[in-house]
């Protein structure tokens, strides 16, 4: 899957400022629906919301796709989202069980308690439509010791929350072959894109299905943190919006966008 075709480029560098921002000034002779960029490092890889991405120089997967979806409403945008968060998912499962492995809302992947992937959307819209969505991963694979960023902690309701990484190496005790992650990772997501991308309801609905029942902590009760402070709830849906909503324990539906509400 990770061949060049007519409806897909793979460019490999060795280092990058960030691959989500090669992409955003990559301007090829002859564009393909999905571009994939993968980078042995990244000088200022980034998170959500302006986090650092920390990774080893050649140890770890760093890559970016950018698609050019044929028909899919803005208002779905968030579906891009959860292929590939599932798509991360699917291909880290097949290395340790299946399980322990879940989709942190909005999309990050965890493995029990722990973080092993992140996912970094930036989407342009052309009126009511997608026009191009860049998705940059970090995947945790041969790295064998982490140190937290050094950014400050932040105020408001995700003010000292900060998750543990992991990587394949410390859960399976070996070294995995990069190329084998990343090509599970395209092949799974390739096969949710081409169901996605020209605005079909029943793709767009089966990858949804699939995301919230993937989700960590999706049953029973958990603590949570919003600006008002800390109470227990159950995730009741992730909307087509990408919102996250809760029920708390007096009943009370609460609705939250990200950065709005954190776990504890």
């Amino acid at each position: 899957m990770l061949d060049n075709s007519p409806r897909f480029q793979m460019i490999e560098l060795d280092e990058v400022v960030s691959t989500n921002t090669f992409l955003r000034s990559y301007r090829p002779l002859t564009p393909v629906p999905v571009t994939l960029v993968t980078a042995e490092y990244q000088t200022a890889g980034r998170g959500q919301a302006g986090n650092t991405w920390e990774s080893t120089r050649g140890e770890n997967l760093l890559f970016s796709l950018q698609v050019r979806p044929s028909a899919l409403p803005a208002a779905n945008a968030f579906v891009l989202s959860e292929a590939i968060a599932l798509s991360l998912r699917e291909a880290i499962a097949s290395f340790i069980p299946a399980e322990d492995v879940t989709v942190k809302w909005p999309n990050d992947i965890y493995v029990a308690d722990s973080k092993i992937a992140g996912i970094l959307i930036e989407n342009d819209f052309r009126g009511s439509m997608v026009e191009r969505s860049i998705i940059g991963c970090g995947v945790d694979v041969n790295q064998q010791a982490f140190t937290f960023p050094t950014l400050p902690l932040t105020e408001g309701p995700d003010a000292a929350s900060r998750p543990t990484p992991v990587s394949l190496r410390q859960l399976l005790g070996h070294d995995t072959e990069r190329r084998f992650v990343l090509d599970a990772i395209i092949t799974a997501f390739r096969r949710r894109y081409d169901a996605i991308e020209g605005g079909s309801t029943q793709g767009i609905s089966t990858v949804h299905t699939d995301y919230c029942q993937s989700l960590y902590r999706r049953q029973g009760l958990h603590n949570y943190r919003d600006a008002s402070g800390t109470f227990s709830a159950e995730i009741t849906d992730v909307e087509p919006s990408g919102h996250l909503c809760l029920c708390d324990t007096e009943g009370n539906l609460r609705r939250y966008a990200f950065k709005e509400v954190a776990y504890c």
